[in-house]
């Protein structure tokens, strides 16, 4: 089964994330970039990040290196925006046909994973979705133990 690991990454840490599974799995790798750069300001990075959440904003996104539509399994990272994935993901999953494919979705964030995984469910109807692996992150530096990460990978077929 070729199996794809997609991301988006804003701090670095789903990146760091995405780039161990994939080693792990030996699957493909693509980053989900916007075209337009966020801005460095926490507090104007976190109020634009709500207006986009909530409004159901999605960025343009730069061209994907890889079809997504080719591959039978997918692991999909974001991190918490407004307890929910990343604008730039909402972006992506329009892009992509769902019905048939397995679907590993792992969150980022700071202790909360909010309405994330009802989120995934709707947003990716016909495909089989796993639950959300929660990873959290405190300061930077990953709290989730890293056993749990390779448990939850291990599972991936």
């Amino acid at each position: 089964m070729k199996k794809l690991v997609v991301y988006y990454s804003l701090s670095g840490n789903t990146r760091a994330v995405a780039k161990r599974i994939a080693q792990s799995l030996r699957a493909d790798l693509m980053e989900i970039r916007t075209v337009k750069t966020y801005p460095d300001d926490y507090d104007v990075l976190v109020g634009l990040g709500e207006k986009e959440v909530k409004s159901g904003y999605m960025p343009q996104i730069a061209p994907l290196t890889f079809d997504a539509n080719l591959y039978d399994a997918i692991v999909l990272g974001t991190p918490v925006w407004w307890y929910t994935y990343a604008p730039a993901v909402k972006k992506f999953i329009s892009t992509v046909k769902w019905k048939g494919k397995k679907v590993y979705p792992f969150a980022t964030n700071g202790g909360e994973l909010g309405h994330t995984p009802s989120d995934f469910r709707k947003a990716l109807r016909g495909a089989e979705v796993s639950p959300v692996l929660s990873i959290r992150f405190r300061d930077g530096v990953q709290v989730t133990e890293e056993g749990e990460i390779r448990e939850w990978v291990a599972a991936i077929q």
